[in-house]
């Protein structure tokens, strides 16, 4: 299925962070829908290194790009010796994926390096090569805002699918809670977590988002979202239902004081400008995954 009118066969792609969740599933959209697209993934992938908070630097994984026939790039977006290796190509679309969206790393200095110096360099190869240019950001931008989550009132993720796995303990609640289920154990909640809920986006609809920002009727910010909120207990009770268990709920207390409980996403202008209409409920999602969190679940990870 393919979300626009443009024929990207013959065009030459770039995706930074494409060894990454979103990024490697945008790759082999362009791969399945456009097999003479030019694809080239840029990505530092995942080394021992972690930030102060115990979490991995880089989330991108060898295992996300199996089967992938485009150019891979080994190198960091914070190094300019790197990125020289991309004057070798003149892109016509570039989906920036690369980033820190781990929202409990304290780390200014590479946060600025890598969310905002990056973001310019790639604007001025997009200016060079005459380039599309989509940049994913992050619902933590909102920061403890109000919902719905406004283009407009940010204060400096709710996305789930194929390909996460390898963000290891940021995966989202859908796969952990379901391989949580898969092991014979009732799902672990906090307490009252049918009043803590988000926007839970499937990713074949962000892929949808990404695809036709590439010809907006307008060029600005978008939120990408179902724009409807649903609550954790929602999730591990589709779970249950769709791998057949009545294991219960386990909750334990919650260890975070400024928690968000709420999220829902404004996509009014995202409809309007980029004709984007989310495909995939809750239950949908979750359905279309299971297959993926069971083959995960018995598969050795390294």
């Amino acid at each position: 299925m393919t979300h626009s009118d443009i024929n990207f066969n013959k065009k030459t792609i770039l995706i930074t962070g494409g060894a990454g969740f979103i990024g490697s599933n945008i790759a082999f959209y362009f791969q399945k829908n456009y097999p003479d697209a030019h694809i080239v993934i840029f990505d530092c992938f995942r080394n021992e290194l972690r930030f102060s908070n115990g979490n991995l630097r880089s989330f991108g994984h060898y295992k996300n790009l199996i089967g992938f026939n485009g150019d891979i790039i080994c190198g960091n977006i914070n190094n300019k010796t790197d990125l020289a290796a991309l004057d070798n190509y003149s892109f016509d679309f570039i989906f920036h994926q690369a980033a820190i969206s781990d929202t409990r790393v304290y780390d200014q200095e590479i946060i600025m390096q890598t969310n905002i110096n990056s973001f310019y360099t790639l604007l001025n190869k997009a200016k060079q090569d005459k380039a599309k240019l989509v940049y994913a950001s992050s619902a933590a931008t909102y920061g403890s805002q109000p919902s719905p989550q406004t283009v407009g009132k940010e204060k400096p993720e709710n996305v789930y699918g194929p390909n996460e796995y390898y963000k290891s303990s940021t995966s989202s609640m859908v796969i952990q809670l379901g391989h949580q289920i898969l092991n014979g154990k009732a799902p672990r909640l906090f307490q009252g977590s049918k009043n803590i809920s988000r926007d839970f986006i499937y990713i074949d609809d962000v892929i949808q988002s990404n695809i036709k920002a590439c010809n907006p009727k307008l060029n600005g910010t978008y939120n990408i979202g179902t724009g409807i909120s649903r609550n954790f207990q929602d999730i591990a009770d589709i779970l249950q239902k769709e791998l057949d268990t009545n294991l219960g709920t386990e909750y334990f207390p919650n260890p975070y004081n400024d928690y968000q409980l709420h999220t829902q996403a404004d996509i009014s202008s995202s409809r309007e400008n980029l004709g984007f209409v989310p495909k995939f409920s809750l239950e949908d999602g979750i359905k279309a995954y299971i297959p993926e969190i069971k083959r995960l679940f018995n598969t050795e990870i390294a």
